[in-house]
């Protein structure tokens, strides 16, 4: 046995279901060593948009994502996705054959490329220790959530292994060292976050991804101490049907969630950095506010905002021991009449606003609205970046944290079709949705073939403004020429029917028609929805969200 194939053995027994990658000379070996192992394989068309895939999967899934790809240009293709999975902790390992001998056209510094964006680079430096390090790779991405490069040197690949090895063993072994146990917080702090909580009058509890697997102790802890909810993007849904959910807080929130996150004087961050999108700059936290984090991570206690507080800890486990510890419940935020304002104006889709829809073109709300009422509830929505992008976000509902993927850490434009792909994969039990605006949808398009190709049910939604808007309306104000992030009209239907889908374009409401006749159908070719969306203003976020730039 060479060791590509021990590679693709070990990481098969630890239990890898799903691979997605672009093959090439350098990583060919070692995917069919995942495939005769039991692992599916998902071959994208770029490896972008394969580490993308990956990165989704793992968020949906809970699984770890493994990415395929070639030494050299195909690692380089696939930096942007990296990168992304790098901020964001997904728990990702990329297979990459390497060139080691400078002389090679693919020799690069792949290592020193890695941890530029923030990964862990290593290794497979000989036969000998190819299974160890291979076993090393898996449990460091899993235990510590972090994104990781396994350069695997062609000779190294080539070599031989002395003698068998047991894959199921080895991988018993690492999956458990895997398991992080869950941490205690210290015993000192959750009595002081218990008097924070005591004293809070109108506290608001906003909680992130590392707070995704504790809604019933978060709830429970909220309903002890009269506490308003609220996510952060990625957590989106996390609390949904709650009377008390105030869904997102920060540059997406509506109008009555921030004159109430605004109005706390407690703000506490579960699994959550608040960072400065989630706080809009800051902006969404009184001066008078006081300020908890608990969190795994120590680091993010004392990043974007200063704390009052910080409880290292796992979410779920310092939620049930305040709940033991806060005392009788009280009324705290949750004053008479609150739960029928948040009914009224909780969701954007409730707030009036003047429908802009004309000239062949239709507003991007009344577009997202109108496919929020046809979707079928159970649903998995990923929305790409770019100026269109809180319109499907906030006006496309989710029916829990599993209904939103947002890979949104690095705010690159071109990862959202991608993005669908991975999600839909990881929960084949939903309808997948991909919104993209047509600057991203164009620098995905190849992906549209591997959509067609996986056979999956999927509605992708492109807002087509026919320029990079967020560019036109941060600069146009100020009189700066726009021709560089213009663009002439194209048929983006044609383009997805010549593909494989089924396309509808949409200028006005009426014309959704075509989206309900195919949900009614048999659904056996995914949808491409060429939506000529109005431009005339920038979304309600942008000017925000340059702040960050």
């Amino acid at each position: 046995m060479i060791v590509a194939e021990a590679v693709g053995r070990v990481l098969a027994a630890c239990g890898v279901e799903t691979a997605f990658g672009v093959v090439g000379s350098g990583n060919f070996h070692v995917t069919n060593a995942l495939r005769a192992g039991g692992v599916r394989f998902v071959a994208a068309r770029h490896e972008g948009g394969a580490t993308t895939m990956a990165d989704a999967y793992a968020r949906m899934s809970g699984q770890a994502g493994i990415v395929s790809v070639h030494q050299g240009p195909g690692l380089t293709n696939a930096v942007t996705g990296l990168t992304e999975a790098a901020k964001s902790r997904t728990p990702l390992v990329v297979l990459a054959g390497e060139a080691t001998e400078p002389s090679s056209n693919f020799h690069i510094d792949q290592a020193g490329l890695a941890a530029a964006v923030g990964a862990v680079p290593m290794r497979v430096t000989s036969a000998d220790r190819a299974v160890e390090q291979v076993a090393r790779a898996y449990r460091v991405a899993v235990r510590e959530r972090r994104t990781v490069l396994l350069n695997l040197p062609l000779d190294v690949q080539a070599a031989s292994l002395d003698g068998p090895f047991d894959a199921a063993e080895i991988a018993a072994r690492t999956v458990d060292a895997s398991r992080a146990p869950a941490v205690e917080p210290s015993p000192g702090e959750v009595p002081a976050l218990a008097q924070l909580l005591r004293e809070a009058e109108r506290p608001v509890f906003v909680a992130g991804r590392g707070a995704r697997h504790a809604r019933r102790g978060l709830e429970k802890l909220a309903d002890r101490t009269g506490a308003l909810l609220a996510t952060s993007a990625v957590a989106r849904g996390l609390f949904r049907g709650s009377p008390w959910d105030l869904d997102v807080s920060g540059g997406f929130a509506t109008p009555l969630a921030t004159e109430l996150i605004q109005g706390a004087d407690l703000v506490i961050g579960w699994g959550c950095a608040l960072n400065m999108w989630t706080t809009g700059h800051g902006r969404l936290i009184s001066p008078h506010a006081k300020v908890a984090k608990v969190d795994l991570d120590p680091a993010a206690l004392k990043a974007y905002v200063p704390v009052d507080l910080g409880v290292v800890g796992d979410v779920g486990l310092v939620a049930s021991a305040l709940a033991d510890q806060v005392g009788a419940p009280v009324e705290g935020y949750r004053r008479p009449g609150l739960a029928a304002r948040i009914r009224a104006g909780g969701r954007w889709r409730t707030v009036a606003y003047e429908d802009e829809s004309g000239g062949g073109r239709i507003d991007p709300r009344t577009l997202s609205i109108g496919l929020d009422d046809l979707l079928p509830r159970e649903r998995i929505l990923a929305v790409d970046s770019g100026n269109f992008m809180g319109y499907p976000s906030m006006f496309i509902d989710v029916p829990d944290e599993s209904g939103f993927c947002f890979t949104q850490a690095f705010q690159s434009i071109g990862l959202g079709l991608a993005t669908a792909i991975g999600a839909a994969v990881a929960r084949p039990d939903r309808l997948p949705v991909a919104a993209l605006g047509d600057g991203g949808a164009l620098m995905g398009l190849a992906e549209l073939e591997t959509v067609v190709r996986l056979g999956l049910p999927m509605v992708v939604v492109v807002y087509d403004d026919e320029a990079y808007g967020a560019e036109v309306h941060h600069f146009g104000p100020h009189g700066h020429p726009l021709e560089t992030v213009t663009f002439p009209p194209a048929d983006l239907a044609a383009t997805a029917r010549g593909l494989g889908f089924a396309a509808v374009t949409v200028r006005e409401r009426t014309d959704l028609s075509g989206v309900a006749a195919w949900l009614e159908g048999p659904r056996d070719r995914p949808l491409l929805v060429h939506a000529k969306v109005t431009g005339e203003h920038g979304s309600w976020w942008l000017e925000e969200a340059f702040k960050g730039h």
